[in-house]
């Protein structure tokens, strides 16, 4: 298998403890709505359709291709959405270029496919439409030891830690492919060095989620006390069906069932079940699942009927992803990264251009809740930082074992035209920001030293990252440990969190009963605080695991004298690829 085939991630695996404010106020967003979409003005225009289109057949998936269209209309091409419509319902897949691939499709069913282009002015006319079928022809060449023996060798041939391999291991000894991989990084896991970074997954819909954001759910991140028995909104997403429910960040999930007349209050569950209980509860990702969910703003319950549908994760909120904020007479920028994906890379060229247009050179970036993704991305963003970089300087490199060290590779700076050339920069982050945040923190370090801070608490600890090995005829795509991040100065020595390797910091709450990227919200305030040349308390340098277990983390009191210690919802059994990169999400 050709090494063009790998493609390079720092994702999320495992989340861990970020402590968070909680008010009795509650109803933190943002209204519910969605942000307005650019308006047109005297002479501008939406771009002309695409040419050319193609379909490609896969097991429940269809990938169209495209040729984009000779006129881009009055400004450059944002993305492109491809639409899929066959048994009564429509599936979509949006991506900066092609091919595209629409997931989530029954096999034998026809589909008819078209594309749009998009412009800061609106959306083209459809294409052509073209007919596919999606079919799967490779159930036989897909047993459990076919799928097994696929893993062993890659493992074999890649693994960052082969001395923590098992010399001989029999696969028939294992019930699943989850199983054989669990047991050959059980040593690399007891020595913290893979904490469940090696796993299995579907190489379509990783795909469509890394190229488009292309995930199905409620679409809300879920924030959890086990000792309190509480659940949280933290986040809701734009285009998605909880938003459109008026479910935001803020509120309090008290109950769920499948109707009003078995609602299952979520102490009763957390008291049965655990934390993984609320998981199973919320049902499969699969689009219809339907529940219904008793929802407390403030002291107001109110009961939402709401079904599972697909829908695009947007890396930079359109409602408060990328902002200047006044403050003290002076302005900042401030940009929330999400998830490091595809669909990231034009937003932010956008919003950095924007604090380079305004002469901003401080800027806060909330990775509070991004889990990772694409090193591509954060490869990107460190450009985009550094405009005033030399294009010698490395920004990141990566490291494989010595067997593939044909592979390793430096990423030197390339300012683009949308760079901003930052001063001092403040990176909020929490348990939940992990590796491809990490890689970008890291990558600055030895270039601003006292000047680049980390707010909230201390990160996950990730300074490694996963290579795709794809088994193209079962859809597997094994996501191997292969490589280690450093910086310029050699440094990859993170396990334990950041903390420990930045010479700035200052502990803060997760204030979710404020909307993100406001002056008020508490992060952000000593994310400005800090900029301002304030003092403030140090976080504690030590993991997050350690922090759990010793109470370290940021405790806040809330009005009726309650702790809260929120981490990010586990991992449902059957995990999407949306779900293993961004914590908590559902």
């Amino acid at each position: 298998m050709p090494i063009a085939t790998l493609r390079i991630s720092c994702g999320f695996a495992l989340a861990l403890i970020a402590s968070i404010l909680v008010s009795a106020c509650g109803g933190g967003g943002y209204g519910g709505g969605t942000g307005g979409s650019a308006g047109g003005s005297i002479g501008s225009s939406a771009p002309g359709s695409p040419t050319g289109i193609t379909v490609a057949s896969g097991n429940g998936t269809l990938t169209v291709s495209f040729t984009p269209p000779g006129n881009s209309g009055s400004s450059a091409i944002i993305d492109y959405t491809v639409s899929c419509t066959g048994g009564g319902v429509t599936r979509t897949a949006t991506g900066s270029s092609s091919p595209l691939t629409v997931t989530n499709l029954a096999n034998g069913t026809s589909y008819a496919c078209a594309v749009t282009a998009r412009n800061s002015v609106g959306s083209s006319a459809a294409s052509n439409t073209v007919t596919g079928t999606p079919v799967n022809n490779t159930v036989a060449a897909c047993s459990l030891a076919d799928r097994q023996n696929f893993v062993v060798a890659q493992l074999n041939e890649w693994y960052l830690y082969p001395e923590t391999l098992p010399t001989n291991i029999n696969i028939a000894n294992y019930s699943s492919v989850d199983a054989l991989i669990s047991a050959m990084t059980a040593t690399a896991r007891a020595q913290n060095k893979d904490r469940n970074f090696t796993y299995i997954t579907s190489a379509s819909e990783e795909d469509a989620f890394f190229n488009s954001g292309a995930t199905a759910g409620f679409g809300i991140r879920l924030g959890y006390d086990s000792v309190a028995q509480r659940v949280f909104i933290l986040e809701a997403f734009e285009g998605a069906p909880a938003l459109t429910a008026n479910i935001d960040r803020g509120d309090e999930l008290t109950a769920i069932g499948t109707s009003s007349t078995n609602l299952r209050l979520v102490s009763d569950i957390f008291a049965a079940e655990g934390a993984q209980g609320i998981s199973n509860a919320l049902g499969p990702s699969t689009v219809g699942t339907t529940r219904v969910l008793r929802i407390v703003r403030g002291t107001t319950p109110r009961e939402v009927t709401i079904a599972k549908a697909d829908y695009s994760i947007e890396p930079v909120s359109s409602r408060y992803g990328g902002r200047i904020i006044e403050d003290a007479g002076k302005r900042y920028g401030y940009i929330n990264l999400r998830t490091f994906i595809s669909t990231a890379d034009n937003r932010l060229r956008e919003e950095i251009q924007k604090f380079r247009e305004a002469g901003i050179t401080e800027i806060m970036i909330d990775f509070r809740y991004n889990g990772g993704g694409l090193v591509s991305t954060g490869n990107l963003m460190g450009d985009l930082l550094g405009g005033n970089r030399q294009t010698s300087e490395v920004f990141s490199q990566l490291t494989f074992r010595s067997s593939k060290s044909a592979n390793d590779s430096i990423k030197r700076f390339a300012p683009q035209t949308q760079s901003a050339s930052p001063i001092k920069l403040a990176f909020i982050t929490t348990g939940s920001s992990a590796s491809a945040s990490e890689l970008v923190v890291n990558g600055f370090i030895p270039f601003f030293n006292d000047k680049l801070a980390l707010i909230g608490s201390n990160t996950f600890g990730k300074p490694v990252g996963q290579i795709a090995r794809d088994n193209a005829a079962c859809d597997d795509r094994l996501r191997v440990v292969a490589f280690t991040t450093r910086n310029s100065a050699n440094s990859d020595a993170y396990f334990n969190g950041l903390a420990e390797a930045v010479k700035a910091s200052c502990r803060a709450n997760d204030d979710f009963t404020r909307p993100l990227g406001t002056a008020s919200e508490a992060s952000t305030r000593q994310a400005l605080d800090w900029l301002q040349g304030k003092a403030c308390t140090a976080i504690p340098v030590t993991s997050a695991e350690a922090a759990t277990a010793s109470g370290v983390g940021p405790a806040t009191m809330v009005s009726d004298q309650v702790t809260l210690d929120i981490e990010p919802m586990p991992l449902p059994e059957q995990p999407t690829p949306a779900q293993r990169e961004i914590p908590g999400l559902f």
